[in-house]
Parts: structure tokens; sequence; C-alpha cells
């Protein structure tokens, strides 16, 4: 039993120092995974579950461990905040592979790239004709950026001149069956608005009701966790 114990012991040192030094590094090992993010998050990764099937009775070795390589981590993304030469360097730069429709092979070898590569995520950004492509940059996280010729291009209103309304971003105001306050003092608007506006659609307990948006036309999207075929979004009137 006591190895149990020790076991759960250690995993919960192993969690509490992840999560801690996760926060602590912020959003940007997900939302901007270069090569260099992608193996600093496996050694932590790896570190934290050698500290919880340590055997040795080495966790705070390890834990130090843990603590200084959160440090380097840490400092690298300071020094590429404050230092462009140095941040080009460790996370590299954009590579143009085509550009005006011409594929550069020398940038290809560059950026590791063959053909199939190339091709593939030219179909996945809906280009499927290399000429179509005015430029095509591998990204420092391995994604590619493509900017299609004018010619090729889906209309817009913009190039038709043609006038379009604010459309702003939906606001939740029910999630999961709790009213987002918040959100509905943003909008200038109470409880009182909103169950009276509920109660004119039907609904009776905001506690039905999976979710539900307001958008800047006053429109209330709802669903319901029981849903209901044929139902769609329920306009309010002002």
């Amino acid at each position: 039993m006591n190895d149990y114990i020790q076991a759960l012991l250690q995993t919960l040192a192993a969690f509490a120092g992840l999560f801690i030094y996760a926060r602590i590094l912020g959003k940007q090992q997900m939302s901007q995974l270069t090569f260099y993010d992608y193996v600093a998050g496996i050694t932590l990764g790896e570190i934290g579950a050698a500290i919880a099937l340590d055997e040795g009775g080495r966790i705070l070795l390890y834990l130090w461990i843990l603590t200084w390589f959160f440090i380097l981590t840490w400092l690298t993304g300071w020094i590429t905040l404050k230092s462009r030469p140095l941040r080009k360097i460790i996370e590299g730069e954009p590579v143009i592979l085509i550009h005006n429709g011409k594929i550069l092979e020398h940038n290809m070898k560059k950026a590791r790239y063959n053909i199939d590569d190339l091709m593939m995520q030219l179909r996945a950004k809906d280009c499927f004709d290399i000429k179509d492509a005015e430029f095509a940059l591998a990204e420092i996280d391995g994604s590619l950026t493509v900017l299609k010729k004018s010619q090729s291009r889906p209309v817009t209103p913009a190039d038709l001149q043609v006038d379009t309304k604010y459309e702003g971003i939906p606001s939740e105001i029910i999630i999961d069956g709790e009213i987002i306050y918040r959100n509905l003092q943003q909008n200038n608007l109470d409880e009182k608005w909103l169950i009276e506006q509920l109660k004119n659609l039907g609904f009776t307990d905001a506690g039905n009701i999976s979710y539900a948006a307001l958008d800047a036309d006053k429109n209330l999207y709802i669903d319901e966790y029981r849903d209901k075929l044929g139902s769609g979004a329920a306009e309010v009137a002002d």
C-alpha cells in the first residue's frame, strides 16, 4: 500500500509542477508551436513522467531538473520577444516556396519540402493549381500560408463596391444552462430582459438550454439539450 501512496504523491508532484510551469509559459506552446516549442514541450512531459515513475527516491532531483528546464525555456521565450535576430536563430523564419506561380526549388530544399508535401498543403488551402498561387510561404510552425492571385480569389462585396453592415461576434448568453451575466451587462441587458425573451419563445427555464447567443441585431440563437428537428434561430423583437 505504501508503494501506491508513494506513486500517488509522485504523480501529484509531477502534475503540480507541469501545471504551474505550463501556466506560466502561457498559451504560445499550443497556439504558435515552433519546432523548438514542440521539443521543449515533449521534454517537460518526459521529466514529469520521470518524476511520477521514479523508484529511486530522486523526486527532488527531478523537480530541480524540471525547474531549471522551465527557467531555460522561459528565458528562451523572453529572448525571442526582445531580440529579432536571436528570434530568427532560435525559431527560424518563413520561407517562400512559390513566387508568382513558380516553385522555388532552392527554398524547397532549404525548408525540407517535397512536391507531394507542397501539393497536399496547397489543396488544403483550396488551391489545386500551382499557377493560381501568387505566394506560398512555409511558416515557422510548419503550416503553409497561401496567397492566391487576384483573378483566382473569390469575389468579395468590396470588389463589387457593395456596402455591408457590421456583423460583430455573437455574445454568449447561456452556456450549459448557466446565464453569463457579464455578457448580458456588456450588451446593456439584464436577467429580467432575458427571462422575458425566453418566455416569449416558449422557454421557462434557462437550465434547459445548452447554448444561447445574441448577435449584433439582437437575434437570439438557442440550442436546447433536447434537440427538435427543424428548430433554428429565433428572432427577438427590439
